[in-house]
């Protein structure tokens, strides 16, 4: 079988669903089956086929202001002719997509339905319905955060989106996923649930999954990483990703200023690019006087990143916004570490609350710093909750499981094919 996958991204380094994405592929070469990722690039010079991880990745050139993605994205003219051509060359069975929000665009699902691939699309974020990483749903703190109300319409959307909203643009997105897509999974139960309130058919539930590290990090390196960093004798919390306010970085400076009381040596490792942090961020560390326990560490991978968790006692995702699934919890996870991990979104199909770690709502940064506080005061209930958690991610999120799934969701997709 020919596997096309369709990304906006390719390199691996910079999120840990592209990762995934280049994991899976690998798995279904071992099985047997032919890989390739369609990507786009904003540079003319690397237009073109190259290689990443073993599978070849052939660029398409895009670029345009990021205030028309809302037309662009529904069919981008700079990719579907080059994208056609590849069709009709490589002749894929399968074209899983899984971002193509901005450059991809959704034309290319109906020029792989025509060209006879069966389509199989993968959500990994509320794109489908949403501008943005979706925050209105659960009404903010005037709230408490208890709301639950998944479905965009023109009265939430366009004061938050204003000149670029768009009429019609979910209507024509439901449109295409209807009529060109074989099988629509999500990464979460959850995101299908907010989804399907927007009127999108969801199929499967296919959870994301992680390809365990061939090595951890030694106790010397550990060693090294905490002695670079100030961390010799401290507690330290973490934080990983992408930085960004809905992420719950201000309110997790908020637990801090907390928690400092009772853990003086705390620190909290914020794993992103630094010109974010001094950008966002640094100004609130200094206003809620924690800017002396905040580590910022820039951007992180490879073996730097496996130290980082490594390291770190507590791992924290205090996302404000719907967290789709939450792939750095797998990740401390591997590391044996447990996990606090907020309660929008996906994260409590991934964190056993009570057993690989805790859930709590952000915007109840004093209990969620007392769930903290709980793992960082009990050694060994932390440590139990950590190997806890591992033995959760290869019972649960190994990349076979993910590949045998999707594998199934292709053959369902085939014969639906024309012709």
């Amino acid at each position: 079988m020919r596997v096309l996958f369709l990304n906006d991204l390719d390199d691996p380094r910079i999120g840990s669903s592209i990762r995934q994405m280049y994991q899976e592929a690998e798995r279904l070469r071992e099985l047997g089956h032919e890989t390739m990722v369609v990507s786009s690039t904003q540079d003319h010079g690397t237009v073109g086929r190259t290689e990443i991880l073993g599978t070849p990745v052939e660029r398409l050139y895009s670029d345009y202001p990021a205030r028309f993605r809302a037309w662009v994205a529904l069919s981008n003219r700079q990719v579907r002719e080059p994208f056609a051509k590849l069709l009709r060359e490589w002749r894929p069975d399968i074209v899983h997509s899984h971002l193509l929000h901005t450059h991809l665009s959704y034309g290319l699902l109906t020029d792989a339905r025509n060209a006879g691939a069966g389509v199989v699309f993968t959500a990994h974020d509320v794109m489908t319905f949403c501008y943005q990483k979706l925050t209105c749903f659960h009404g903010g703190e005037a709230h408490g955060g208890e709301l639950r109300d998944y479905t965009a319409r023109a009265s939430k959307c366009i004061p938050c989106q204003r000149f670029r909203f768009r009429p019609g643009r979910n209507r024509a997105i439901r449109k295409i996923l209807a009529r060109d897509v074989d099988r629509f999974t999500v990464v979460s139960d959850e995101l299908g649930r907010a989804i399907s309130a927007n009127g999108i058919r969801v199929d499967r539930t296919v959870h994301n999954a992680i390809r365990e590290q061939a090595k951890l990090p030694t106790k010397e390196e550990l060693d090294q990483f905490r002695t670079r960093f100030g961390l010799d004798g401290c507690k330290v919390l973490a934080i990983g990703g992408r930085l960004h306010e809905q992420k719950g970085v201000v309110q997790l400076f908020r637990m801090l200023a907390t928690l400092r009381a009772d853990f003086p040596a705390l620190r909290l490792l914020v794993m992103g690019h630094r010109k974010v942090y001094d950008s966002e961020f640094a100004r609130a560390a200094r206003e809620l006087s924690v800017e002396d326990l905040v580590v910022p560490t820039d951007w992180l991978n490879g073996e730097e990143l496996q130290c980082a968790y490594g390291v770190t006692d507590v791992f924290v995702t205090p996302s404000i916004c719907f967290d789709t699934f939450g792939m750095v919890n797998l990740e401390a996870m591997e590391h044996r570490k447990p996990v606090v991990a907020t309660l929008f979104g996906g994260s409590q199909e991934v964190v056993e609350d009570g057993q690989t770690g805790l859930i709590e709502n952000p915007l109840k940064p004093k209990a969620f710093a007392a769930k903290i506080g709980e793992l960082l005061g009990d050694p060994e209930r932390a440590r139990a909750m950590g190997e806890a958690g591992y033995l959760r991610l290869r019972a649960h999120f190994t990349i076979e499981r993910l590949t045998d799934e999707y594998l199934e969701e292709y053959d369902r997709a085939l014969p639906s094919r024309p012709g």
